[in-house]
């Protein structure tokens, strides 16, 4: 039995990119499919149905940000937002828009792939109907608003648990200040990004190794928030981590 090739739309102007794309991703994995307009890409999604969408951030035909909301009308394909520079605030709105997260060009090969890789297994996840969510060693019981690491349950408050619940469903992905305080808090939060500063502190207290230097919710300045996706092993059973 051959395996499923993942579909990946590369929705960009330039070519080269689609070139460099073709050569380093695995031809066994993945099937890359190129395309140098949004309207197209609008298209193609319906079309092809692709498993996850590299989307420029700047197209010649339409702001990254409509696509992404044009998209999210109807599907919730991983869209990774590939910029030519760190321009925080159209990240950020493509990322509120609905977008998973983003690659700086030119990029790491390396990076894209753990990117990919982490915004696939995040899509092949269903959050409803499931009675435990877990990312490596850290589970939350949804039933019984339990946290543990390994075999440690964690004492949280229910504001903490409500952030790091969010976190979890959403492991691998970036996410920005303003939807996190949205979808944690509620609109009338939104900009409160000291108050949500305050919150990744404490959690980070309790469930990172070294909470100065985080390795499970680590900060993206001037962006968000990412959970990183942990691996489990063994030794993850006495708190260790491995990502």
């Amino acid at each position: 039995m051959h395996k499923k090739k993942n579909t990946i739309l590369v929705v960009d102007s330039d070519s080269q990119t689609f070139k460099i794309l073709n050569i380093v991703l695995d031809s066994n994995d993945y099937e890359v499919v190129e395309c140098a307009s949004g309207r197209q890409a609008i298209g193609l999604c319906v079309s092809i149905k692709p498993d996850i969408v590299l989307l420029e951030l700047s197209m010649p035909d339409m702001e990254s940000s409509e696509i992404i909301k044009a998209m999210r009308e109807w599907s919730q394909i991983p869209v990774i937002i590939l910029s030519a520079q760190k321009a925080n605030e159209d990240v950020v709105r493509g990322l509120e828009m609905g977008a998973d997260d983003y690659v700086i060009k030119p990029f790491n090969v390396d990076v894209l792939r753990a990117r990919i890789n982490a915004s696939l297994r995040k899509s092949a996840i269903q959050e409803n109907g499931e009675s435990e969510i877990a990312n490596g060693p850290l589970r939350i019981n949804l039933v019984r608003h339990e946290v543990f690491m390994g075999e440690k349950l964690i004492s949280l408050t229910p504001k903490e648990y409500n952030l790091l619940r969010y976190f979890i469903i959403h492991s691998g992905k970036m996410l920005g200040h303003r939807q996190i305080l949205r979808e944690v808090w509620g609109a009338a939060h939104s900009d409160d990004t000291q108050y949500l500063r305050v919150f990744v502190g404490q959690i980070r207290e309790k469930i990172e190794i070294d909470p100065t230097n985080p390795r499970i919710i680590t900060t993206e300045l001037g962006i968000g928030y990412r959970m990183e996706v942990l691996q489990p092993s063994p030794a993850n059973r006495q708190g260790e981590l491995k990502i």
